[in-house]
């Protein structure tokens, strides 16, 4: 059986093995949110790579270069600089998630010119957001960095001395006919079309090869490299063969120990041994994914992937007014000539230059954009007894309309519920709408209501949705009949006066809301709880689970 290798062992020789050959790998595939134990792996990478960082939204003269207006102004001639593309052969991708099919294209046309290499770093919340399939397919690597620990970074270390001499042997690296007949079989068994796949396997392998000091590429690299490259790709998982192995005896007479050997030749069963050092390398639960649908469900699809979230990037155009150029600032031309065309008569006069335009610093306009980001709709139901069960019925099935709603918009979804003396996040924001729905089903009824609590909740939500770039919107679905405090204990005036406190701390901080009366009358409370809370209010106390979808949808979209 094969042992397997410590995450952060594992991690240290990948990053070793991009050191040793970035061009022939293409680069890596860093999935992680951003934090300290991503900052401490990017150090490692950097002690081995210098490279330089650029985010999805970078313009295309910092790309590919061109003319430099403030250096020209000064020169009174035209300046030109390069672009990061010619100046750089390793690049980092913030933000790689958000990226653009345009983008992702200029990228990949630029990986496959010679000597290139980009790391991108893949922020993606949820399993449905990840890079672009262009540049996912040109990256050889790929490392989850989900359970490792900031201690365990400690020991993550690479040997720069081991990776100038495994740069030295790395042409020296024998590769057998048996070894690539081996690595296009797994990538085939594995679902991966196309040779690219294989091609990195083989770079990745030989690159570890050479690490190990071996002259040839052995069964281990092969499984190491499969791990690394193949995991990813994977859209399918190999039946194993059902005949018994141990019943046919070798040609040749030796026993099976020659195919057992880690470091030996390419003879064993490798598709049952690549699976298991495979497995380490996949999220949990993603094999048992593939072998249940036959297709990798959490990757490789372009469904919610960065390409479609344009709207964190582009927007309605905004007048263009005179600022300095920053970055991915593009001029307004038209705004530029006009601002600059009441002046030409007076410049001419005082000035030598007597034909042509004359342009100045302070007549240049960027132009601007107002961005909208992606929207949060955090449900806090409440499901405490004094809902009735027909009304939690009828929330619940209007909640779920708008989760399908939410759904066709690309809105995320979150779900707070309060009852007895506390409030539980039963579901972080998701695009998952059969998820958010099961969680939803099984929301229990009964107990006191924790109004308070449930705001809290929402609260804590909302602002943990802004630091991912989201806009919230707080939906409070109650009667209003408050009678548990924030510290758990019972009493109406208490409790009703600390769901005021929170509403107007929410207030405060800006977050929008919407108030939807589940009682059986309107009630006036809520009213001028909804008015603390700066959120509109809704009195529904007869309408089924349909119309207060509407009235709903009507409220956020006014």
């Amino acid at each position: 059986m094969t042992n397997t290798p410590d995450q952060t062992v594992r991690i240290g020789r990948a990053l070793s093995a991009l050191a040793i050959d970035p061009e022939g790998i293409g680069g890596l595939w860093l999935r992680s949110r951003a934090g300290p134990v991503r900052d401490k792996v990017m150090e490692v990478v950097s002690s081995a790579l210098p490279h330089l960082r650029i985010t999805p939204n970078i313009a295309d003269t910092q790309l590919y270069g061109g003319v430099s207006i403030s250096d020209s102004i000064a020169a009174g001639r035209a300046v030109y600089s390069d672009g990061v593309l010619a100046q750089q052969s390793i690049l980092a991708l913030a933000m790689a998630e958000r990226c653009s099919v345009a983008m992702a294209g200029r990228l990949a046309q630029w990986l496959d010119s010679s000597d290139r290499c980009l790391i991108a770093l893949d922020e993606g919340a949820d399993a449905d957001e990840h890079i672009p399939n262009a540049l996912a397919d040109r990256l050889g690597l790929f490392l989850d960095l989900d359970g490792l620990r900031l201690g365990q970074t400690e020991r993550l270390v690479i040997s720069h001395d081991a990776i100038s001499a495994a740069q030295t042997r790395l042409a020296d690296v024998a590769t057998s006919p048996d070894s690539l007949s081996a690595i296009v079989a797994l990538s085939m068994s594995f679902g991966c079309p196309g040779m690219r796949a294989p091609g990195l396997t083989l770079a990745v392998a030989r690159a570890l090869a050479a690490l190990d000091g071996s002259d040839a590429i052995e069964v281990r690299h092969v499984e190491e490299a499969a791990a690394l490259v193949l995991a990813p790709r994977a859209t399918t998982i190999p039946v194993p063969d059902d005949a018994p192995q141990a019943d046919t005896p070798p040609p040749d007479g030796s026993d099976h120990q020659s195919t057992e050997n880690d470091g030996g030749e390419l003879g064993g069963p490798l598709p049952d041994r690549v699976l298991e050092a495979m497995s380490v390398a996949l999220p949990n639960g993603l094999l048992n994914t593939i072998a249940n649908t036959g297709r990798a469900a959490t990757r490789g699809g372009d469904a919610g992937s960065g390409d479609r979230r344009t709207s964190n990037r582009r927007g309605r155009p905004l007048p263009s007014r005179a600022t300095s150029s920053g970055h991915g600032s593009r001029i307004d031309v038209v705004a530029t000539l006009r601002a600059a065309a009441p002046w030409q008569t007076l410049r001419a006069q005082v000035s030598e230059q007597k034909k042509g335009l004359s342009i100045r610093r302070s007549d240049i306009r960027m132009r601007r954009f107002e961005n909208r980001n992606d929207r949060v709709l955090i449900f806090c139901v409440d499901a405490s007894g004094s809902a009735a069960m027909a009304r939690m019925a009828e929330a619940k099935g209007a909640v779920e309309l708008l989760l399908g709603d939410a759904y066709a918009r690309r809105d995320h979804v979150a779900l707070v519920a309060f009852r007895g003396t506390g409030a539980e996040e039963l579901l972080p924001p998701t695009r998952s709408l059969v998820q958010t729905k099961r969680r939803l089903s099984a929301l229990p009824g009964g107990g006191g209501t924790p109004l308070a609590a449930g705001l809290e909740t929402g609260l804590r939500m909302s602002l943990a949705a802004e630091r991912q770039g989201l806009s919230p919107t707080l939906v409070l679905l109650t009667d209003g009949r408050a009678n548990i405090a924030r510290d758990g204990t019972a009493g109406r005036a208490a409790a009703w006066d600390d769901s005021v406190t929170t509403a107007k701390h929410i207030r405060t901080l800006g977050i929008d809301g919407l108030i939807i009366d589940t009682g059986a009358r309107p009630n006036a409370a809520l009213q001028d709880l909804s008015g603390q809370l700066g959120a509109d209010y809704l009195a529904l106390p007869r309408a089924n689970a349909e119309a207060l979808s509407k009235s709903v949808r009507l409220s956020l979209e006014s």
